[in-house]
């Protein structure tokens, strides 16, 4: 059989060919015994799946011996059950960023493969002969005349043959033979040959059949045995000798032809001759318990299943295991069998998804099983939170929420008395955390409990303690809360509002403090309770004092290395944008019922007059809500990064603590204005997409036009949300910062003095007023350049700057 299958296509190589070598190849378990001549081919290898008698494997393997059946049909159904998905990209939780509902092939993997078979009654028979068959599955794919997927069909792996290619190509074609024993000639690209592949035999699959063989065919004999015991009346055979003296040689054979071997005839009465004497019996003592049926049979189940790779509790029968356990092997089964076994039917699919960026997997979202690692893992970050070794936020991460975002969540609270460490200096206030210790503790001491709600967040103090952090502590939580002007007053304001809280407490160490304060001579500078509000508002009073030469202004470095980082963020999001809208453009569903669907035929009705749906395929408000995420997190540090620069020049060491609500604020106006630019963006492409259906129904010119828009318009709107955004950030935290930091604070407007200043702009240059004073530009207050508030036209691609120094000091 070999020569006929391998010599005709292998005739041209018959001068270079080698010898043919004669080999016997047996296989224990029963299912092939046959010689055959193992004739190289150009891999040199011989045919190893030639031999393999796949009907004899399913009559005496899958349809005779439970634990085969019920390995093959346990892993055969997930891959009926499970629908097969397509998508494109990956996220970080390992979901398709986009999903193609509507495709050729998930129409016959899903819905209906052909005219007998339903899409799940074809993956389940495929997986069958993957785990049966030594030469794997053969899956004929056959294509409407313009090349879309109509039907698959199974072809019956001992009928079909993998011809090899004599001038070093893989497959020439492969043979299959009809019902009728035709004999057919199928090309590579219309066959998908899925098979779990063979170590040196790129020709042949491997099987656990094969390495079960013999367990499977002791299984089988065990179970006959037993049956034919039960049959055989129940009893232990034995032997009945007679007198042979007066027998003839006719009469003896006939005697002896009673003597029934095998497992079948188990419980039989066997008569043979014997010399003179008369006949006896012999019982053989053999008892059921001696021909360990019960060992045996529960052997050859463990190496079955070992051989599957399905364990007992999977196939239903979880007695004899704690929950645990069982749910531990139900999650091995999945991870390193059945993931596998479907990787290697989806991935089969693969060429035929008509793009190199799409993936086809199954869907295994409601798969129980493999969520055990997330909750493991979840398990694991809720005694860490309690253990105070990680953050709320980083609890939330774990478990795949938003973060909060707040001093509370960041900061880590140590067990058992829960004390908070926070994970920013500018934390420590909300935290009620104030000194001059390490990051975020007062003085190195931490509090022994976590703030209660409608309480000042201090920590109490220990006997001994002048109370100076506490009194701080409570004039930094009555600024944070209260409503008090910036500017002359402020501060005693703050006191006064930390007295009254205090005095109508309990009698406490932070009264104490605030007492103490209040009885020395007001006219000591500075005293106790000036410096405890000068340590709240983090800066050195004597720092705005006319004459020092406080100064500072933006520079253009600032600007550009906060355009720098906006841009940078922008980019992968506008290339992600861009890849979504023309996947979203060459879906099916998105084309069905338009006239950008290419009909297969007259039958084809899926074509339509509508137009396409722009707003479905641009997907603006996701697309922007990633936008306003990147730009919040990039603004953030760059407005972080203004104010130290900003306090440091008026001599704080960091910026105040009631600088980070304006600041905020800035930030999210600047995220806003980027928001619109982007809306603008989408809106123009919008346009031009249905513009554009009225000359073209080729999808094709929409791909083209989408990339030739990203390429230009996108470039500008991107480099118009980076100047935007970074001049709004940069000035609006300069201007935050040094408010609250004030009064006796000026800046001064100050333009690039270049042929792009608009007239507007050059009117308002040399201004100075007063810190928070706006600017009157064209009619319109202006806070500071590229405020968020004013008109976009006074805004847009605005490169201005202020120039801030103490008032009295020259300019």
């Amino acid at each position: 059989m070999a020569r006929r299958r391998w010599l005709p296509a292998l005739r041209s190589l018959a001068a270079t060919r080698r010898e043919t070598e004669e080999k016997s190849i047996t296989w224990s378990g029963g299912y092939t015994s046959t010689t055959y001549a193992g004739t190289s081919n150009i891999w040199s290898t011989e045919g190893r799946a030639d031999g393999w008698d796949i009907g004899r494997v399913v009559t005496e393997g899958y349809e005779r011996v439970v634990w085969v059946y019920k390995a093959i049909d346990t892993m055969g159904k997930h891959a009926s059950r499970l629908p097969l998905e397509i998508g494109v990209g990956l996220t970080e939780d390992g979901e398709f960023e986009e999903v193609i509902e509507d495709h050729p092939l998930l129409r016959v993997l899903n819905g209906r493969a052909n005219p007998v078979e339903t899409g799940p009654q074809f993956r389940k028979r495929l997986s069958a002969q993957i785990l049966l068959s030594k030469r794997g599955a053969f899956v004929e794919v056959t294509r409407s005349n313009r090349g879309t997927i109509t039907r698959l069909d199974l072809l019956p792996p001992d009928r079909v043959i993998p011809v090899p290619d004599p001038r070093g190509e893989y497959i020439a074609h492969f043979e299959f033979t009809t019902l009728h024993g035709e004999v057919r000639e199928l090309a590579p690209e219309r066959v998908r040959w899925i098979r779990d592949p063979h170590p040196t035999d790129p020709f042949s699959g491997v099987t656990p059949l094969e390495a079960a063989g013999i367990s499977i065919e002791l299984d089988h004999l065990s179970r006959l045995y037993n049956v034919a015991f039960i049959k055989n009346d129940a009893r232990p055979g034995g032997i009945v000798a007679v007198d042979t003296s007066s027998l003839n040689e006719r009469e003896m054979d006939r005697l002896e032809s009673r003597f029934l071997r095998g497992s079948e005839f188990a419980g039989h009465v066997s008569v043979i001759g014997s010399g003179p004497g008369g006949m006896t019996y012999t019982d053989l003592a053999a008892r059921p318990r001696e021909m360990a049926y019960e060992h045996a049979a529960a052997n050859a189940k463990i190496e079955i299943l070992g051989a599957f790779g399905v364990p007992e509790s999977v196939t239903g029968n979880a007695s004899g295991r704690t929950f645990d356990n069982a749910e531990q092997e139900e999650y091995g089964f999945w991870v390193h069998t059945e993931l596998p076994h479907l990787e290697l039917i989806s991935n089969a699919f693969a060429s035929d998804l008509d793009g190199i960026d799409r993936a086809i997997r199954f869907d295994t979202s409601t798969v129980e099983a493999l969520e055990l690692p997330r909750r493991k893992r979840r398990a694991e970050a809720r005694e860490e939170w309690n253990a105070g070794l990680i953050s709320a936020d980083e609890y939330r991460r774990r478990a795949g929420l938003p973060a909060y975002e707040n001093p509370h969540t960041r900061a880590l609270w140590i067990s058992p008395q829960k004390a908070p460490v926070p994970a920013r200096p500018e934390d420590a206030a909300a935290l009620g955390i104030q000194g001059a210790g390490a990051p975020g503790t007062p003085g190195g001491q931490l509090p022994t409990a976590p703030p209660q709600p409608g309480t000042a967040p201090n920590a109490p103090l220990t006997e001994g303690d002048t109370g100076r952090g506490d009194a701080a502590a409570a004039v930094a939580q009555a600024r944070s809360e209260g409503d008090q002007p910036a500017g002359p007053g402020a501060a005693a304001a703050a006191v006064a509002d930390a007295r009254a809280t205090t005095e109508t407490s309990e009698p406490g160490a932070a009264a104490a403090a605030v007492t103490a304060a209040r009885e020395e001579d007001e006219e000591t500078s500075p005293g106790e309770a000036a410096e405890a509000v000068a340590e709240a508002r983090g800066l050195q009073v004597k720092a705005l004092s006319a004459g020092t030469g406080n100064a500072f202004e933006v520079t253009d470095d600032d600007f550009d290395q906060a355009q720098q980082a906006v841009a940078a963020a922008l980019v992968p999001l506008f290339d992600r944008e861009e890849g979504v809208i023309i996947a979203r453009l060459r879906s099916p569903k998105v084309r069905k019922g338009t006239p950008f669907w290419k009909t297969d035929g007259p039958s084809d009705t899926r074509a339509g007059t509508d137009a396409l749906d722009t707003g479905r395929i641009l997907g603006a408000d996701r697309w922007l809500e990633e936008t306003d995420a990147a730009l919040a997190r990039v603004l953030a540090g760059v407005a972080r990064s203004a104010a130290q620069r900003t306090a440091a020049a008026f001599g704080a060491s960091e910026p105040p603590a009631r600088a980070s609500g304006p600041t905020a604020a800035v930030v999210l106006d600047a995220v806003a204005a980027g928001e619109e630019i982007a809306r603008s963006f989408l809106a123009s492409l919008a346009t031009l997409l249905d513009q554009a259906q009225t000359v073209t129904t080729d999808v094709d010119d929409l791909v083209a036009l989408v990339r030739s828009t990203f390429t230009d318009l996108g470039a500008q709107a991107a480099a118009n949300i980076a100047e935007a955004t970074a001049v709004a950030t940069v000035n609006g935290a300069t201007e935050v910062t040094a408010a609250v930091i004030g009064p006796g604070i000026v800046r001064t407007w100050a333009t690039r003095r270049d042929d792009r200043v608009r007239a507007v702009h050059a009117a308002v240059e040399g201004t100075t007023l007063p810190v928070g004073a706006p600017y009157e530009v064209d009619g319109y207050p202006m806070r500071f350049p590229g405020d968020q508030l004013a008109p976009l036209y006074l805004t847009i691609n605005c490169r201005c700057r202020l120039r801030y120094r103490t008032e009295g000091d020259t300019p």
